[in-house]
Order: structure tokens, then C-alpha cells, then sequence
């Protein structure tokens, strides 16, 4: 008789939900608090690939409900009772714990009253017992969890009413797999977020979509089967869509942690306001004590959006043997010829020609009846012969337009310089990498302040690892661009687009520093606008010291139009001046209405108002300056 096999020997599978639920940090679910900023991530960056892809300008609206543990338990029908026995809880606390910690606070309290009753201010008296009534109502609270409902809304494509479970329900299912630049790439993130749902909560998440043109909405309530990685609809109906909206809405409640990861959300929306300006975004978080919401408004500052990146080829030097052998099975050409000329890059015909004769195949092999020998020989061959690189043609970086916008529009620099390297490959992959610094700016800590983004994503984590923060702290000698790296207020940004990021870590949140072609290019990058930089402040240094700004040098068409209005007498100073004054106060009304909108206060608009003189003849009186704007009366002669 056989031995009974032993239990741990017992062979299992696990679905891919499975497998991603008990290993959630592979999609950066390290803990609540992470788990909330990624949900926000995902959801934003679904929210802005969806919008791109119709060349709409995103408008993303993101809200965050604070839910207490009593209300999470009234949503899901659990009834909240009275402790039986106090003992079995972590926050137990005996009597006479509690009777010595009463004595402790009410002399510490008692301490500080006799302070003030000889200073004369009760404002630490004030702040203690406020302190000392967090603390009570912690206790009081007896140690409860609290939980989210995080909200984000757009007006991209939407999504077809049959696809949603799929979509949303089931683990590596998508539609961006193939060869191009994209945010994300098996839709993961987001479904994460409904595996934490399930996790944390219990609760499905509701999705209302409609696609461009729909008379009608879709509407869902689902949540994802773990075990069987499938989708479980409890809800699906269509609704009218009188207003023609398009978009998609997703509601996910979720336990997370607000309090330590505030400043990592609120830093994460800045930065992605920076490297798209093109986008709006409101954020909205709604706190069970008002007085801790928050309202922020990142208003477009431009309507000039990057071309989207187009989904391009395999390029022969980064294929791997299984995915020839798909390609081969699955393509429509009929010859091995035809094959490697439609399914791969930077291979014309004549050269594929070339290519068939040296692995001695028959040109007219069907692709589908290559033998292991043959695909193993084309496999070894394709790596071993030289092709053009890829062009980067289908590639999508922000652009030095949009990046410089977004520095100045969201960090207010004195000086930015920005530079767009050409294009470099790194295993058959074209990427290309962006730069810019900039000096000065608001709530900006001195010394180098460095921001990352990979297929313009922000990276807020691991950055000491980064090839960016290594380059910019260990291979550039700032001095050199009289530039104190302590001292001085610096931004450093670069973002990296390509098919594929390096990306190194489970979380995906850093470049690492081992890849030469993208090493090299981030270390030339960054000095070419640093001394960019400096030749503006060297000039402007000049030109103060000696006031002779004379020197001939090769000067952009629009410059040469000012120097050359100058020298005709038809720009005068008085003019460069009124001109000057005039942008000033623009930014001034801008930055006003600006600091409003974050402050939540909507009810404003921008507009030009005009009087119309009540004489033929009138002057202009002094300006009169307010928060928002300039006047300057009229007078008649």
C-alpha cells in the first residue's frame, strides 16, 4: 500500500487575484495608509489615460470620505454591541492604571495652570487640555479603524456597459498589452483596489460609465472572487444620460490611513498637476470633524497636450524566445518573409529576405510550422545581427512646453531651464528623457529638491535608490553652475517615457541606478540645463555689474524682433515697462485667484471689465490695486 501523502506535499494553485491578494506589495498595497495613497494613484492615472486616449482635456475630480467604524458597520448591516468582557481587548486598561494616569495628567495640567496664572496667557493651559481630550476620545473610541471612500470621476472614454466586470473584475485582464507607452500595463492597480475592498471591508464598488455619444449610463455594483479571479456582479442596470456625460465614475470604500500619508497624496496631486498642465483636477476630502477637510483645486493652465504615444512593433533585439513563438502562431502573414517584416521593427523587407536566407529556412515556411530548432536558430540570430534603433516616434514625453508650464504654474520659480534629450534604447526600447531645473519658488525647502516620473507618473518613494537622486547628489558638481546644493533652492525634475521602465522593486517606485544607456543620459541631461541655467543668472550678473548687454550672440526670431524694434526706436522703454508692469499684474491676479480656488472658494470668475469714457478726450488716473485685480480710473480733460 502506497504511503499517505503528507499534507504540506499536496500540490495547489492559486488564481492570479489569489496570488496578488497575499502578496499585495508587488503593486505597492504595503499597508493602509499605502494602500489608500495607491488607490488615489490608480484611479487618477485610469482617469487620465482614459481621457488622453480620446485627445479629451482630463478633467478628474477626486473625493474622499472619512468613514468611522460605527458607519462602516451600518453600510454593511453589522450590528455594533456593548463589551461583554473588557479583558479580552487590546485597549484594556485597569483601574488602577487609570486612576494613577488621571492623577498624572491632572498635575501636569495643574502645573501649567500656575505658569499662566503668572505669565498671564493661557495658551499652553489651552493646548493641554486639548490634548488631553484627543486622548479621552481616542479612548473612548477604543482603538477603531478608520475606513474611505475614495471617489474619482472623468470625462474620458468610458467603458462598454459588457466589458465593466472584465475590466474591472479580473485580474490580468486589460487592453493595454503590446508594445507601447503606457501608465500602467495589466490595469492591476485599480483592481487591487477592489482586492483591498474586499479585504478590508467587504463592500463592492460602484461604477457609472457611458461612452462618447451615449444616450444612456451604465451602472455597477461588483466585486472581485478571489479564488476564481472573476467578477461578482450584485447590480447592473442602464440609467438615462440626459446631459450626454462621458466618462466613468469608481467608488471603492477601503481602511486606509490619512493622518501619515496627507502629505504624500497632497504631494503626489501637485506633481502630477506638474508634468500635466493640460489637466484639472479637484480634490475634495471630507473629514467626520469638518474642521480637518480639505478642498484643493489644480486648475489647467494650458490646452496644448502631448500627442498620444502610438503602439508600435517589436524590435528584434529585445524579443525573447516564447514571445517569437507567439508571434509566429499568431500572426496572419504566410511566410516566414512576410512574418518577420509585418511583425517586427526596423526589419524592411529586403532585409527580412536576408535574414531567412541566413538561418537557411525555406522563405516560404508558414511562421505557424517552425520547429523548436528553427525559432531557437531565429531567436539566437535576431539577437546577434545589427538593426537601426527605434525611431521613438510612437513614444509620448510631456515636452518642454508642458513640462516648464507645470513647473512654473504649481512651484512659482524665479528661474527654470528645461531640456528634452533625443532618443536612446536600452534592450531594443527607445525612452526618452526630459530635465529641468529650476531656482526659487513657493514652499520650496532649501537645498536639491528632486522629482522623478516615469511615463509621467510622479515617484514619491525609494528615491534613494534612484538613478535620477543619484546622478543629481553624486555626479554633478553644482558649484560649477555657481549653484549651492545646500543652501540654494533647486529643483531637479526628470522624467523618463518609454514601452518599457526599468523599473527595479517591488513597488515600482524607482529607476535603479545599473542601466547604463538611461544612467548616461540622466547624467547628461541634468548638466546640460543646470549650466542652461546659469548662463541666465551669469548674464543677468553682467549686466548688473556693468550694465552693458550689447554683446552680439545668436538670438530666437522673436527675440531678434524685440532687439531689432529697439534699434528702429519703435520698442522704448517706456513701453518695455508698461509692457512689464502689465504681466506682473497678471500674475499677481492669477496667483490670487489661484490661492482662492485652493481655498475652495468657487463662486469667482476671471473676466475683463471695460468703461466707457465720458468724454472724447480722457486720461487715465494712478492705479488702484486690490486682491484680484487693477483699476485704474478715468479722467476727462
Amino acid at each position: 500500500m502506497a504511503p499517505k501523502a503528507a499534507k504540506g506535499d499536496v500540490l495547489q494553485q492559486k488564481s492570479p487575484a489569489e496570488f496578488f491578494a497575499d502578496n499585495r506589495t508587488i503593486a505597492g498595497f504595503d499597508n493602509p495608509g499605502k494602500c489608500l495613497y495607491t488607490t488615489i494613484r490608480e484611479l487618477v492615472e485610469n482617469a487620465l489615460d482614459a481621457a488622453e486616449s480620446i485627445s479629451q482635456l482630463p478633467d478628474v475630480d477626486i473625493t474622499i470620505e472619512e468613514i468611522s467604524q460605527a458607519r462602516l458597520n451600518k453600510m454593511r448591516g453589522v450590528t455594533s454591541h456593548d463589551r461583554i468582557d473588557e479583558e479580552l481587548y487590546q485597549d484594556y486598561e485597569t483601574e488602577d492604571a487609570k486612576q494613577k494616569r488621571l492623577a498624572r495628567e491632572a498635575k501636569e495640567l495643574e502645573k501649567l495652570e500656575k505658569a499662566a496664572a503668572k505669565s498671564g496667557s493661557n495658551a499652553a493651559v489651552d493646548a493641554k487640555r486639548r490634548e488631553l481630550e484627543a486622548k479621552r476620545a481616542a479612548q473612548a473610541s477604543r482603538g477603531e479603524k478608520t475606513f474611505y471612500k475614495v471617489t474619482v470621476r472623468d470625462n474620458g472614454m468610458g467603458m462598454a456597459h459588457k466589458d465593466i466586470p472584465d475590466m474591472l473584475g479580473r485580474v490580468l485582464s486589460g487592453t493595454k498589452y503590446g508594445v507601447k507607452q503606457t501608465r500602467g500595463k495589466f490595469g492591476l492597480g485599480a483592481k487591487m483596489a477592489l482586492i483591498w475592498s474586499k479585504m478590508s471591508t467587504g463592500l463592492p464598488i460602484e461604477v457609472t460609465s457611458a461612452r462618447r455619444g451615449s444616450s444612456s449610463r451604465s451602472y455597477y455594483k461588483l466585486d472581485l472572487d478571489i479564488q476564481r479571479n472573476q467578477p461578482n456582479v450584485h447590480e447592473s442596470k442602464l440609467l438615462d444620460n440626459p446631459d450626454g456625460w462621458h466618462g466613468a465614475e469608481l467608488s471603492v470604500v477601503i481602511a486606509g490611513s490619512w493622518t501619515y500619508y496627507r502629505a504624500k497624496v497632497v504631494k503626489y496631486l501637485q506633481q502630477i498637476a506638474v508634468i500635466t498642465p493640460y489637466a484639472q483636477f479637484n480634490f475634495a476630502y471630507t473629514a467626520e470633524d469638518e474642521k480637518n477637510s480639505l478642498a484643493l483645486r489644480f486648475a489647467r493652465r494650458t490646452e496644448t497636450m502631448p500627442q498620444p504615444p502610438q503602439a508600435t512593433k517589436h524590435h528584434p533585439s529585445s524579443v525573447d524566445l516564447e514571445l517569437i513563438k507567439r508571434l509566429a502562431s499568431a500572426t496572419s502573414a504566410s511566410s516566414l518573409t512576410s512574418f518577420l517584416a509585418k511583425e517586427f521593427d526596423c526589419i524592411p523587407r529586403d532585409l527580412a529576405e536576408r535574414i531567412v536566407a541566413e538561418v537557411r529556412c525555406d522563405p516560404s515556411t508558414t511562421p505557424a510550422d517552425l520547429s523548436p530548432k528553427q525559432i531557437v536558430a531565429l531567436h539566437d540570430l535576431l539577437h546577434q545581427l545589427r538593426f537601426d534603433p527605434p525611431d521613438g516616434a510612437h513614444l509620448s514625453p510631456a515636452g518642454e512646453y508642458n513640462l516648464r508650464l507645470g513647473i512654473m504654474k504649481e512651484l512659482r520659480p524665479e528661474m527654470v531651464a528645461t531640456h528634452q534629450g533625443p532618443v536612446g534604447v536600452h534592450e531594443g526600447h527607445a525612452f526618452i528623457v526630459e530635465a529641468a531645473v529650476s531656482v526659487g519658488g513657493k514652499n520650496i525647502k532649501p537645498g536639491l529638491n528632486i522629482h522623478r516620473f516615469a511615463n509621467r507618473i510622479p515617484l514619491l518613494f525609494e528615491g534613494g535608490s534612484d538613478v535620477v537622486t543619484r546622478t543629481a547628489l553624486k555626479r554633478i558638481t553644482w558649484s560649477t553652475y555657481k549653484i549651492n546644493q545646500n543652501s540654494d533652492k533647486v529643483g531637479v525634475f526628470v522624467s523618463l517615457v518609454s514601452t518599457k521602465i526599468p523599473f527595479k522593486g517591488a513597488g515600482k517606485e524607482y529607476i535603479a541606478d545599473d542601466v547604463e544607456e538611461i544612467q548616461a543620459a540622466v547624467n547628461r541631461y541634468i548638466p546640460n540645463v543646470a549650466a542652461a541655467l546659469f548662463a541666465v543668472l551669469e548674464t543677468v550678473a553682467e549686466q548688473r555689474e556693468d550694465g552693458n548687454a550689447a554683446k552680439r550672440r545668436r538670438l530666437e526670431p522673436d527675440h531678434a524682433q524685440v532687439v531689432n524694434g529697439v534699434r528702429a526706436g519703435e520698442v522704448t522703454e517706456a513701453k518695455l515697462a508698461a509692457k512689464l508692469q502689465e504681466h506682473v499684474e497678471q500674475i499677481d491676479v492669477d496667483m490670487a485667484l489661484e490661492y482662492q480656488l485652493q481655498q475652495g472658494i468657487t463662486d469667482i470668475a476671471k473676466v475683463d471689465a471695460h468703461l466707457m469714457p465720458a468724454a472724447a478726450r480722457h486720461a487715465y488716473g494712478p492705479e488702484q490695486h486690490c486682491g484680484v485685480g487693477v483699476i485704474r480710473m478715468l479722467r476727462a480733460f
